[in-house]
């Protein structure tokens, strides 16, 4: 009634992905990835429990709460990298498995986020002049070099998908996926769609509406947005990859026509 044997392994994953002392499993990623778009769920939720604990709820000020459980709070960056950790510790386990660069290039896109998030928090620790002559150029850096890292590596590694490949000539380009096959108005919609919303972050360079909770509220609407198209579309790529292993195994297990030649010159007519 409760899918209590789902709930269990949904846990048991949360333990794997905090604790990644085994072999990683597509589900252990997969929900970690997920967990960094959840990054500021969890950095809210440390807030109230905060608030909770140091009764600040309804018997203080506003201003002096934040001040304590707020954005000048040292947990809250740490509440913010500690997904982009988890994952980081996947690609490191990962690469020890199978030895592969690729899991080091991942490993290398998830510890971009970490300098964002740090230099983010210390503009609430430096006088201003500081923030804007020194740590903000540092952060936009970060910013972007972290969206285009990500980017890239949603469409061409973990989407599969080839339009990079065309443009910049890589080798052994991969095929349309065969949801998008002959589709290309959707092809175009999620690679446009998926850089805007990797750029979101840009709205904290206003002012007005860096404080604005319409602005937070969309943004993080956005983000579910974004999300779901990655969820969408890395699990068609991951289905399409065993589709394309089991035919792989079943086409060698098969007898070629040479071979089925011989075998029936053995026996008598």
């Amino acid at each position: 009634m409760f899918y209590i044997s789902s709930r269990f392994y949904f846990l048991r994953t949360v333990l794997r992905i905090i604790l990644p002392l085994q072999a990683i499993t597509f589900p252990d990623f997969f929900l970690a990835d997920i967990f960094t778009s959840m990054s500021k769920v969890f950095s809210d939720l440390e807030r109230s429990v905060c608030r909770m604990v140091n009764r600040q709820v309804a018997t203080i000020a506003w201003f002096e709460a934040d001040s304590i459980c707020g954005s000048h709070s040292i947990a809250i960056p740490l509440v913010l990298v500690f997904p982009y950790l988890c994952r980081f510790f996947q690609c490191l386990r990962q690469y020890r498995d199978t030895k592969e660069k690729a899991c080091l290039l991942n490993a290398l896109k998830y510890s971009t986020a970490v300098p964002v998030i740090f230099l983010s928090a210390l503009k609430y620790h430096v006088f201003p002049e500081q923030w804007v002559g020194f740590y903000r150029p540092l952060w936009l850096i970060s910013s972007v070099i972290n969206s285009l890292y990500s980017f890239y590596w949603d469409i061409k590694r973990d989407w599969d998908l080839s339009i990079l490949t065309r443009i910049f000539m890589f080798k052994n380009p991969s095929i349309w996926t065969n949801l998008l096959y002959g589709q290309n108005w959707v092809f175009y919609w999620v690679l446009g769609s998926n850089l805007v919303l990797r750029c979101t972050w840009t709205y904290k360079l206003s002012a007005h509406l860096r404080h604005n909770y319409l602005t937070l509220f969309t943004i993080a609407a956005l983000e579910i947005l974004r999300r779901w198209q990655w969820v969408f579309f890395r699990v068609e790529n991951e289905w399409n990859k065993m589709t394309a292993k089991q035919n792989l195994e079943m086409s060698s297990d098969m007898p070629s026509e040479g071979d089925r030649l011989l075998d029936s010159s053995n026996h008598t007519v």
